[in-house]
C-alpha cells in the first residue's frame, strides 16, 4: 500500500477492529463513554442514581412526596498514552505481498491491546473484596464459588453478566477439576473462553497481573460484572507519512485510554499463589 492509498479513518476503523478482537480484560468493561475523549488528561464523567425508596401502600391513603433524584458522578481519567510507530522500506513492499501494511497494523493492534488488557489487570489493588488461596485442581471450584457467593451477598443477581478471568495456570487447574466431574469442555481454551462456572463464563489471559513475593507467584485474577471497570479509549491520531533519510512508507498512532473501577461491590479479586520455581 502506498503512501498516496493511506486513508486515516479507514485504517483507524481498521485498528479498532483488530484491538476489538484481542481485547480480553477490555471486552468486559463497560465502555458506554468512549467518544467523550480529545486529549490526555480528558476527564469523562461517568453518572450513575441514587438509591430509590420502597414504601407500603395502604389503600385510600396519600403516598409520600416523590423523591428528587440525585446523580453520582465519578470521574475517569485518560491517564494513558501509547504509541505505534513503524516502516516499511520501499524494496520490502516492492517484494512481499500487498497486504504487507494490513498485517503491519494487526501486529500493532495486538501490541497495544496487550498492553491496555494489562492495564486494566493491574487496577486490583482498588478492590475492596479479595479472596487468598492456595489452590489446588481439588480446591480450585470451592475457591471460584466462594468468589461467587460475595457477590451474591452484594446483590448481584444476574451471573450471565458476570464474568471470570484467570490465568493460564489456573486455567489449567479448572480444566482438570472440570475433567474429574466429566463436564463438557468441547469449548475448553476457544478464543481464551474455558466454558462457565455457575453461570459465569470463563476466559483466559495471559495478562493477568503477576507479582512474586516471599517465593511464590501471586495471579490476581477477576470475578466482576461487566460494568464493575469502566474503560474509555481513543485513538487519537493514526498518521502516514514518508521518513526524510528513507525510502520507505512509515505510519505512527496514538492510542489515549483510561480505566477505572466505579462499582468495587461488583469486583472480587482472587489472589491466587503458587511456589515459584
Amino acid at each position: 500500500m502506498a503512501i498516496t492509498n493511506f486513508i486515516p479513518t479507514v485504517w483507524s476503523e481498521t485498528l479498532y477492529q483488530a484491538l476489538d478482537k484481542k481485547y480480553i480484560a477490555i471486552a468486559n468493561c463497560n465502555r458506554d463513554f468512549e467518544g467523550d475523549i480529545s486529549e490526555y488528561g480528558s476527564v469523562v464523567k461517568i453518572c450513575g442514581i441514587n438509591n430509590i425508596s420502597v414504601g407500603n401502600y395502604t389503600k385510600n391513603s396519600d403516598m409520600n412526596a416523590p423523591e428528587t433524584l440525585s446523580d453520582t458522578v465519578r470521574e475517569l481519567t485518560i491517564n494513558q498514552a501509547k504509541y505505534f510507530n513503524f516502516q516499511i522500506d520501499d524494496i520490502d513492499r516492492a517484494q512481499a505481498s500487498p497486504k504487507l501494511m494490513d498485517a503491519a497494523m494487526k501486529v500493532a493492534a495486538d501490541t497495544l491491546a496487550n498492553t491496555a488488557d494489562k492495564y486494566v489487570f493491574a487496577l486490583y489493588e482498588g478492590a475492596t473484596q479479595k479472596i487468598a488461596a492456595t489452590p489446588t485442581p481439588e480446591t480450585i471450584l470451592d475457591t471460584i464459588l466462594l468468589a461467587r457467593e460475595k457477590l451474591a451477598e452484594q446483590n448481584v443477581s444476574d451471573f450471565s453478566n458476570v464474568v471470570l478471568e484467570v490465568s493460564p495456570w489456573v486455567a489449567t487447574m479448572i480444566l482438570k477439576a472440570k475433567i474429574a466431574l466429566e463436564t463438557d469442555n468441547t469449548s475448553a481454551l476457544q478464543n481464551g473462553y474455558l466454558g462457565s462456572i455457575g453461570g459465569c463464563p470463563i476466559f483466559v489471559s495471559n495478562n493477568i497481573f503477576h507479582e512474586l513475593e516471599n517465593g511464590k507467584i501471586h495471579s490476581f485474577c477477576y470475578m466482576r460484572t461487566k460494568r464493575a471497570i469502566a474503560f474509555a479509549e481513543q485513538l487519537s491520531e493514526v498518521e502516514a507519512y514518508r521518513p526524510e533519510k528513507r525510502f520507505a512508507d512509515a505510519v505512527k498512532g496514538l492510542h489515549l485510554y483510561g480505566a477505572k473501577i466505579v462499582y468495587p461491590n461488583e469486583l472480587v479479586v482472587l489472589d491466587l499463589d503458587y511456589e515459584a520455581e
